[in-house]
């Protein structure tokens, strides 16, 4: 029995297994697999082994097109069959504004190498002759992807593993895992124990059980999924070449060849008809393995009758085999990749929906994460650090059925559902939504995103919509008075101690304040040099500094400091203690000086530092600084008087605005926002971010790495500026092209309403800026004009008065 390992995963699925491969090409072949039982024995072998293309993200569709790319060759490059037909797939469109969501993935395709193509439903039939079109507007045609065997895939990606040096270790069942007091993790098995630095959780539908060994949890809800195989069809034997795998959101499935059967695969689109595995204990034993459930009809009546129609020549047919097993969903449908919140070398490649098709490409990345500190694409999303502990069990499990409900539905932008919300509110929650508030959400927080007036409700699109002229008036207030924004969502931490100014100069890469009231805009790099945060940092006092960080950010940056914090050094986590509003615009500071004796006046309270004041007669920490570009205040409250504050500075004239329109006002002032601009795939240099990065004051987390990365030249630069368009903004994932070529990927846009100008950020190849460029959206290209400096106020005369 192997004694000690640089990794310990535990789980020998997809997932495991993905991960193992690519921990032994990236050079830790001292890694180590435990399966309880046979590798695939959980999820993994009653997978169908879909593989598509089409994926609802950017960073999403990498990871897919990553699986789509490996697997045809693994055969050849391992010895162990994979099971891979590649007959591509088809997704079908019956409104416009999911020809316009087609639209929008076939913007990003080619940036990621695979190829998707709108066709009509004539050509659609040409296809697949004996399909019925009614309702059929257009397909999304992607032919680089197709299905395979899941079990003899996970099989070749562990034969791969092994050559490379990686062991495998089946039919010994982990009892549990355990910190020791050297840091390094100890992994007690039916066979031994194993000590390791590092642990991944790739237990699948039991990484809760695992999880909550190291006290930790998993937002997953294992949920019951059945596929059907039919007879034999005469069709598919009398024609050489292969159904693609098509899905079919009016009859939320999908269905494809199996041979010369057809394979029908079903999700439930209301809440009753869904099911969750071994309801109502929430888990499988650990004991169990390769366990079905026996098949349920009725269930799927209704869905697999709009099958039939569909493909008429299934009617007659009977069953021949049904697979009806778990599969695990999260909240928000993606997997959970990376660091455990407050556990050190905790690993999760867990929460996969769709396993088979993501399995390689997680695992790639999140290697490439564990080995280099950083990953290729941008981690963000997947980050199970997304959730924290308001996600409990009641949110998770509403959630995850609705992500099983809407496999197939539409993500239309700015589209939000009401399932399990709301989690975390300010004071002025109700406040506000009497006011008309239509409110978002950002790491549990509601959070307002547009006003409705008159009851509108937002007719959600890839266009301009409904919304654009309240939103227009939101920033007039705010550019011409003064706008209110409820930012509570904001992450808070409290760092104390002698040794505060030094820890936190060796964490970010710009230099603490030296000042009481000094305020840093700071970012956090990773171990490769990559972006991992960006903070606000202000010095309250000579040993205390106030730390404001994104909504999602908040375990993410709290384990960051903590962890680096010695024993003179604090860090509390006083996010639910301080509420936050922004005031900002030309009357800000007249507004604000009716309820303070504190001289607010560009002498004694100038931009860019913070002090703590009474305003209505309310302690209060008031930051000089806003993401709006005008005079201002950033103002944090005690929670319990958050709602006095607000209607003084309402009831003197302030005007509420939302996150749709500090989006807008943040385009004009060209500020760059997290894991859209500022992500783990580019350097700070690279982002433009040099003024807020001090290479000279010392060593500081991916400061090397960063200077390596730099030496080796830049491989993208971003690029501000101006498209032309009427009707549509930039959305984040379009091309941008010079000529014919694409040159670069959009991150972010939106449309200036104090300027008349749809902006955008993108990354370019360095050979590309200064070039005539153009930006794809919806299909059609747009002429782009890169700015050199804010569209609005460039030199922050404004912020300054």
């Amino acid at each position: 029995m192997i004694e000690h390992a640089r990794v310990v995963i535990v789980g020998g699925g997809m997932m495991g297994c993905g991960l193992l491969y690519h921990l032994a090409e990236e050079g830790w072949t001292d890694a180590v697999l435990i399966e309880k039982a046979e590798l695939t024995s959980g999820s993994t072998w009653h997978a169908a082994g879909q593989c598509p293309s089409f994926a609802g993200s950017y960073n999403l569709a990498k990871i897919h097109h990553y699986g789509n790319t490996l697997y045809p060759k693994l055969e050849e490059m391992t010895g162990q069959a994979t099971g891979w037909h590649g007959v591509g797939g088809i997704r079908l469109a019956f409104t416009d504004i999911e020809q316009d969501w087609f639209r929008h993935v076939a913007d990003y395709a080619p940036n990621i190498g695979f190829d998707l193509e709108v066709i009509p439903p004539e050509e659609i039939k040409r296809r697949v002759p004996y399909m019925e079109l009614h309702g059929v507007v257009a397909g999304a045609l992607t032919t680089m992807d197709g299905h395979v065997d899941p079990a003899s895939c996970c099989q070749a990606l562990a034969a791969g593993a092994r050559q490379m040096g990686a062991k495998i270790i089946r039919n010994n069942r982990v009892l549990g895992i355990t910190a020791t007091p050297s840091g390094e993790w100890r992994v007690e098995t039916e066979q031994g124990d194993i000590t390791c630095e590092h642990v991944v959780n790739a237990a699948g539908c039991y990484a809760r059980l695992v999880a909550q060994w190291v006290g930790t949890d998993v937002p997953i809800t294992n949920m019951l999924h059945q596929f059907f195989v039919t007879d034999t069809v005469q069709e598919f034997v009398d024609r050489e070449d292969e159904m693609p795998v098509i899905r079919d959101p009016a009859a939320s499935s999908y269905y494809r060849q199996e041979q010369k059967s057809g394979l029908i695969g079903i999700y439930e689109t209301a809440h009753e008809h869904a099911a969750e595995a071994w309801a109502p204990k929430g888990a499988p034993e650990w004991e169990s393995e390769s366990e079905l459930f026996a098949e349920d009809y009725e269930r799927i009546l209704p869905y697999m009758e709009k099958v039939l129609e569909r493909v008429p020549m299934w009617s007659e047919l009977g069953i021949k085999r049904v697979v009806h097993g778990a599969i695990p969903h999260t909240p928000d449908a993606n997997p959970l990749l990376g660091p455990a919140a407050g556990v050190k070398n905790y690993w999760m490649c867990n929460g996969s929906s769709i396993g088979i098709a993501q399995g390689a490409g997680a695992g790639k990345y999140l290697a490439q994460w564990m080995v280099h500190g950083d990953s290729e694409i941008n981690m963000a999303e997947f980050d199970p650090r997304r959730f924290g502990t308001w996600a409990d069990e009641d949110y998770t499990r509403a959630k995850s059925f609705e992500d099983y409900n809407r496999m197939y539905a539409l993500p239309a932008p700015g589209e939000e559902l009401d399932t399990g919300r709301p989690r975390r509110t300010s004071a002025l929650y109700d406040i506000l939504k009497s006011k008309g508030a239509v409110h978002t959400v950002a790491y549990g927080w509601e959070r307002p995103k547009w006003y409705s007036p008159d009851g509108r409700e937002e007719d959600y699109g890839f266009k301009r919509n409904n919304t654009f002229e309240l939103v227009a008036a939101e920033c007039q207030a705010v550019h011409e008075r003064a706008g209110l924004m409820d930012m509570t969502s904001f992450a808070k931490l409290d760092v104390k101690g002698a040794s505060a100014e030094a820890m936190l100069n060796g964490i970010f890469a710009n230099r603490m304040p030296k000042r009481q009231g000094g305020i840093a805009l700071a970012h956090g790099l990773s171990f490769g040099g990559g972006i991992e945060t960006e903070c606000t940092v202000t010095r309250l006092a000579d040993d205390h500094f106030f730390v404001i960080t994104g909504a999602a950010w908040e375990n993410r940056d709290f384990d960051r400091l903590s962890w680096a914090a010695g024993d003179d050094v604090s860090v509390t986590n006083v996010t639910d203690d301080w509420g936050a509003l922004v005031l900002a615009g030309p009357n800000a500071r007249n507004i604000l000086s009716t309820h303070t004796d504190a001289v607010l006046s560009n002498a004694v309270f100038p931009w860019l530092t913070g002090q703590e004041i009474e305003v209505a007669g309310i302690p209060v920490r008031a930051l000089r600084v806003n993401y709006v570009g005008e005079l201002g205040w950033e103002i944090y409250a005690p929670m319990d008087r958050l709602a006095d504050l607000y209607g003084a500075l309402s009831d003197s004239g302030a005007e509420d605005f939302g996150a749709y329109a500090m989006n807008s006002l943040r385009m004009e002032k060209a500020y760059k926002a997290m894991s859209l601009e500022m992500t783990n795939e580019i350097t700070v240099f690279e982002a433009g971010l040099d003024r807020f990065t001090n290479m000279d004051k010392g060593d500081f987390t991916g400061r090397d790495a960063t200077l390596k990365r730099l030496d080796a030249g830049k491989t993208q630069e971003i690029i501000y500026g101006e498209v032309a368009t009427t009707d549509r903004d930039v959305l984040g994932g379009e091309p941008v092209f010079a000529g014919d070529a694409v040159v670069g990927v959009t991150t972010s846009g939106g449309y200036g309403h104090r300027t008349g100008k749809s902006l955008f950020f993108a990354y370019v190849t360095p050979d590309a800026v200064g070039k005539e460029l153009t930006v794809e959206i919806l299909g059609e290209r747009f002429a782009a004009t890169t700015l050199s400096a804010p569209a609005y106020d460039p030199k922050n005369e404004r912020l300054r008065a």
